[in-house]
């Protein structure tokens, strides 16, 4: 059993029924300024389109403003959905943030639209949803990284030049991207809040595979899921039957504003719905600070992982907050010293 872990959060910046986006930025900018206050190691945010329910459409200019309140925690993406962007402009963008904020910058990146089909399609007409095109993408990233890119008529650089590169990380909830992390020799996220399914099998098929590169001599794999921590066990009954219907109504393709736990208090599962929460269980861990310690800290042994990411959708503004707060306490979790 790992006796410490490392924590970190990803951000979502849900928009809440009753509030604005730009209430939901201020509220992620908020956290990102709680999670170093507690000691919390990295805080991403996600890159999501065509949904007025999540605000974070552009996690690489969002990430200016986070880096920018804070001090010392790692900022990144969760991901950068790279078949949207130029390869090129993502290396420009990243640059940019590491020479602001150097030593600093977590690249985290995955193929998934983020969206519907259609709206990626927009994003970039050029996409063609297959893996060859990812992996190309990928590649050139990499010569734009190392300087190493050009064509006929000479060298193609990515601008700004910085003295460091940002840490690159696959998302992942599938057993393919492991091996693409692998082979890159990048971080391995595991997305269980998507995949409640995601077994060992994938980490273990990364940490086979690594190749050390210029950016991990080892392999580090972090495992993304959704946690709900309250004091009480029935606040957290509370807090987890609000994320079980949310998963439900998202399932139905049901994206609005979400309410409250008295919005749904009086709701009553069907045994259809009973069955799919079962089905994605898997996806969350719930309860008091101790019961959430040990849930956590079993899942990071079985899956040999280095670090827990928790992706948090509570009710309230408060609730959320308070679910950090307690999840730092029971890991006792330390504020690192500034860098100067």
């Amino acid at each position: 059993m790992l006796p410490k872990i490392k924590l970190g959060i990803l951000d979502q910046s849900i928009v809440r029924q009753g509030h604005t986006a730009s209430d939901a930025i201020k509220e992620t900018i908020a956290t990102a300024k709680l999670a170093e206050q507690l000691g919390y190691n990295r805080f991403w945010v996600s890159e999501h389109h065509n949904a007025p329910s999540i605000a974070g459409s552009t996690p690489e200019l969002l990430m200016v403003k986070l880096a920018d309140e804070t001090r010392h925690i790692r900022i990144g993406s969760g991901g950068i959905m790279l078949p949207n962007h130029s390869a090129l402009k993502v290396a420009e963008n990243f640059r940019m943030l590491e020479t602001l904020f150097p030593g600093r910058i977590d690249l985290g990146m995955g193929r998934a639209p983020g969206s519907d089909r259609i709206t990626a399609s927009v994003l970039n007409p050029s996409n063609t949803f297959s893996e060859e095109s990812y992996l190309q993408q990928l590649t050139h990233l990499q010569h734009y990284f190392n300087d190493s890119a050009g064509t006929s008529h000479g060298t193609l650089l990515a601008v700004p030049q910085a003295a460091s590169t940002p840490t690159q990380w696959i998302l992942s909830s599938s057993g393919g991207s492991s091996k693409i992390a692998a082979a890159y020799g990048m971080g391995l996220v595991v997305a269980r809040f998507i995949n409640g399914h995601a077994g060992r099998d994938t980490v273990s098929t990364y940490r086979q595979l690594f190749k050390p590169s210029a950016q991990f001599a080892l392999p580090k794999a972090i495992l993304a899921i959704s946690v709900l921590c309250a004091g009480t066990e029935q606040k957290a009954m509370e807090m987890r039957k609000l994320m079980d219907f949310r998963l439900l109504q998202f399932e139905k393709g049901i994206f609005d504003k979400p309410g409250d736990y008295d919005s749904i208090k009086d709701y009553r599962f069907t045994p259809q719905e009973l069955e799919r929460i079962t089905y994605h269980s898997g996806r969350t861990v719930s309860g008091t600070p101790p019961q959430v310690k040990k849930q956590l800290l079993r899942l990071a042994d079985d899956f040999d992982m280095d670090e827990i990411m928790a992706v948090t959708m509570a009710g309230s503004e408060t609730d959320r907050k308070h679910s950090f707060e307690l999840l730092a306490e029971v890991f006792e979790l330390k504020p690192a010293a500034a860098k100067n």
